[in-house]
């Protein structure tokens, strides 16, 4: 089994001193999407860019963002060869929140932010959903001292996430130009704008109720910010919305662990390791091991 990743050193830093700006680069991208969304959405709706939309953004999603980005690169729970790692990324970069630096940067300072003692509420969720909303899509997080952020050479070197680092927004011109031949405006606007506004305001919302106060069996001794399953959600989050499971075994692959916890993403892992496309995946550690968890 692979051990979760450290890549923040917060030594002498706070996670609840700095304050909150407007990130004009997240501002201009999701604030378009937005727009393009809210006037041309209605007006450009068909039965077939509906379901290209619903289809496509629950597999980039799936694909892309939980088994690839999140379980994968995130938490390593799990090694693909080179070829198949790629084509993950590639598909979670086609969500259109970050790049893969970006993502692990967003994902860690937050998960370190929210096991300190004190934790900012940008980091925490603690304002109502649309304060958070707001601040999640259009603004920045500038500490008065900020925690040092490494990423590992396989990735920080690798030429093509690099590449796409730098490129992740143009690569929904790309796919825009595909949808317009096959569908038209309609397949743009559904398929790009809608989709990734979508994708982006959903993410950060399961993360809002995720993080506020409701079931679980653990809790991560010493973390200001406790996390929560949301029972109902498996099919639709990917098995993401089991986040107190999450929280307490990171280096699971597996995040629904009880019975009555759908965990799609943990389905596709597992088939493609009964492929043989995949190796090392991850399962939860001994409780006896966890001196840092506490059982309500």
């Amino acid at each position: 089994m692979m051990e979760d990743v450290i890549r923040v050193n917060g030594n002498g830093c706070r996670a609840d001193e700095g304050h909150i700006s407007l990130d004009l680069p997240k501002t201009l991208w999701n604030g378009s999407m937005l727009f393009i969304s809210v006037v041309f959405a209605i007006p450009t709706f068909t039965i077939d860019a509906f379901l290209f939309f619903l289809i496509f953004t629950y597999f980039t999603l799936l694909i892309g963002h939980s088994v690839g980005m999140h379980r994968m690169m995130i938490h390593r729970t799990f090694q693909a060869p080179k070829w198949l790692e790629r084509s993950l990324i590639y598909i979670g970069v086609l969500v259109g929140v970050a790049g893969p630096m970006g993502i692990l940067k967003i994902h860690d300072i937050r998960d370190w932010a929210q096991r300190q003692a004190h934790c900012h509420d940008f980091f925490s969720h603690r304002r109502s959903i649309f304060k958070d909303l707001s601040w999640q899509l259009f603004c920045k997080f500038e500490f008065d001292k900020s925690p040092q952020f490494y990423i590992e050479s396989n990735i920080a070197d690798d030429i093509f996430y690099r590449f796409l680092e730098r490129t992740w927004r143009f690569h929904q011109i790309a796919l825009a130009i595909l949808l317009y031949a096959i569908g038209g405006w309609s397949w743009v606007v559904w398929g790009i704008c809608v989709r990734v506004i979508v994708s982006a305001a959903g993410h950060w919302t399961i993360t809002y109720f995720c993080h506020q106060n409701g079931e679980g069996r653990w809790d991560v001794g010493g973390a200001s910010v406790q996390a929560s399953n949301l029972r109902g959600l498996g099919w639709l989050t990917y098995g993401e919305c089991w986040h107190n499971n999450h929280h307490a075994f990171p280096e699971s692959a597996r995040i629904g662990l009880e019975k009555g916890q759908p965990d799609p993403a943990w389905w596709v892992i597992k088939n493609m390791e009964k492929l043989g496309l995949i190796r090392n995946v991850g399962l939860p550690r001994a409780i006896e091991s966890r001196e840092d968890l506490i059982a309500r």
